[in-house]
């Protein structure tokens, strides 16, 4: 089913929030799960069916604690406002560029331009200061109030943007220009000669914000109305390239999980439902064939198994424990690596993505007859050391 939202909207963002917190339980973000499952929920839920992940930026500031970490309609980039700048622009035209700024001086690899006098010098620069003015005036022509460059605007073009109450924003990282132009509903130009034909970006209000000690620069109303930005924040950039895995682990899922909203219980339970039907089949099947249903029966139950051991539990005695709860009809039991026991799933709220579960299927299912229709490995000799000394 797609993204509706149903009378029942709310049940199902619990079922997002328990899937969430379900991903986010075994990694860095354990302890504020709740708290981040809020925001990646939040933030996928603007998406509005889309599985773009592409409209939702992570931008990570080191510094406070993970708990500090906000979700923010817009787009937020990580630049300052350069100086006698507006610093603040409502419904902004944004022209978004990957162009040299610099004076176009002749580029050729040990090419040298002698002259007789410094007069000459001084004409040589005059030429190039007018080159580069007819090309901000080119640039001005598009009837923009926001500059967005990839590359450096040295300060006579930025001197002349000022003038004109220009913001102009020099190097900004290509990702960050690519995701710009993608919110704001521009494209990245490179020449300027044919203004009708660029497409420029639109957003209600440009402004400079600060988090933490930086300052950025925040476009907020922007065109694409379901982007938005989490800012991550933590003590060190080891932690936030952690953290932003993580949360980027559970934005996939939760993604997938809109588009096809059913929900399984975890914790072992479907493995667990699939292998008692996949045994009793075996009963039923005669011949040689019953043997590789019962093979694939105790594949299955190496799931609960591993979640056992990697919780440094018992894994034979649970998986017993949970064999035998799971002949009673209608059992939700899997396992609880909090308590380290069996379990009831729906009440501890752990969740799975249905579509996940069924990816991991197939996929190991693919890759075991993949190896299996292997007929031979030839393995070659070891190749011989040579003898350097």
């Amino acid at each position: 089913m797609g993204f509706t939202l149903l009378p029942n909207a709310e049940k199902f963002k619990a079922d997002l929030m328990k899937i969430a917190m379900t991903t986010l339980s075994s990694k860095i973000l354990s302890q504020d799960k709740e708290h981040f499952a809020k925001l990646a929920v939040d933030a996928v839920m603007r998406l509005k069916g889309s599985t773009n992940l592409e409209s939702i930026q992570i931008i990570k500031k080191p510094g406070g604690s993970l708990k500090d970490s906000f979700l923010d309609e817009g787009f937020i980039l990580d630049k300052k406002i350069g100086i006698g700048q507006p610093k603040r622009i409502e419904n902004a035209k944004i022209l978004v560029a990957n162009t040299a700024m610099d004076t176009d001086k002749v580029k050729i690899y040990g090419a040298r331009v002698r002259v007789d006098s410094m007069s000459k010098v001084a004409e040589i620069e005059a030429a190039e200061k007018e080159k580069m003015r007819e090309k901000v005036q080119k640039i001005i022509a598009h009837g923009i109030n926001c500059f967005v460059n990839r590359q450096l605007i040295y300060n006579f073009p930025e001197e002349l943007f000022a003038d004109a109450g220009i913001l102009a924003i020099e190097h900004a990282d290509f990702e960050g220009i690519e995701r710009l132009a993608l919110v704001t509903g521009g494209e990245i130009a490179s020449t300027f000669d044919n203004p009708e034909s660029v497409k420029l970006g639109h957003c209600a209000l440009i402004e400079e914000i600060m988090i933490g000690e930086d300052k950025l620069i925040h476009f907020s109303g922007v065109e694409m109305g379901q982007a938005c930005t989490i800012v991550l924040r933590g003590a060190s950039n080891h932690v936030l390239d952690e953290a932003e895995r993580s949360l980027h682990d559970a934005l996939c899922v939760l993604s997938q999980t809109i588009n096809d909203s059913r929900v399984l219980l975890g914790g072992g339970w479907p493995e667990m439902i699939m292998a008692k039907a996949v045994d009793e089949l075996a009963r039923k099947t005669p011949g040689k064939k019953s043997l590789a249903i019962e093979a694939f029966s105790r594949a299955l139950i190496a799931i609960p198994t591993i979640i056992a051991d990697n919780a440094g539990l018992d894994s034979a005695d649970l998986v017993a424990q949970l064999r035998a709860e799971h002949h009673k009809e209608g059992s939700n039991a899997g396992i609880d690596v909090i308590s380290g026991s069996v379990g009831d799933m729906s009440e501890l709220g752990i969740s799975e993505a249905f579509k996940v579960k069924q990816a991991v299927l197939l996929s190991a299912t693919e890759a075991a007859e993949m190896i299996l229709r292997v007929d031979e490995i030839i393995t070659c000799a070891p190749r011989k050391r040579e003898d350097r000394m």
